[in-house]
């Protein structure tokens, strides 16, 4: 049995029952048709997924996006009135 058609559970049989139940629904005339717009159907969905996997890996290939240079933290904000200890160091007068 075909491994494909072991997960729908259909036999052999069953198979022709649904072939035969289509082919009184349907007609003769229309079951090529159906077929014909199935058969495109599924070329375009192929198109489509081959499309969009193109894109995700040429994305993943163009590696030209380079992170911004790290910036040093800013200085600390004091309070009004406060001074850093070294922001104005003091002046050293040279002894003589």
């Amino acid at each position: 049995m075909n491994t494909s058609l072991a997960v729908l559970g259909m036999g052999g049989s069953e198979l022709v029952v649904v072939f035969a139940a289509i082919l009184v629904l349907f007609g003769a005339k229309k079951i090529p048709e159906f077929a014909k717009g199935l058969g495109q159907g599924i070329k375009e969905f192929k198109k489509a997924s081959r499309e969009v996997t193109d894109e995700i890996n040429n994305a993943a290939s163009d590696s030209h996006y380079s992170p911004p240079p790290a910036q040093p933290p800013p200085a600390a904000q004091l309070p009004p009135g406060t001074q850093a200890a070294n922001a104005n160091p003091p002046a050293t007068v040279p002894k003589t």
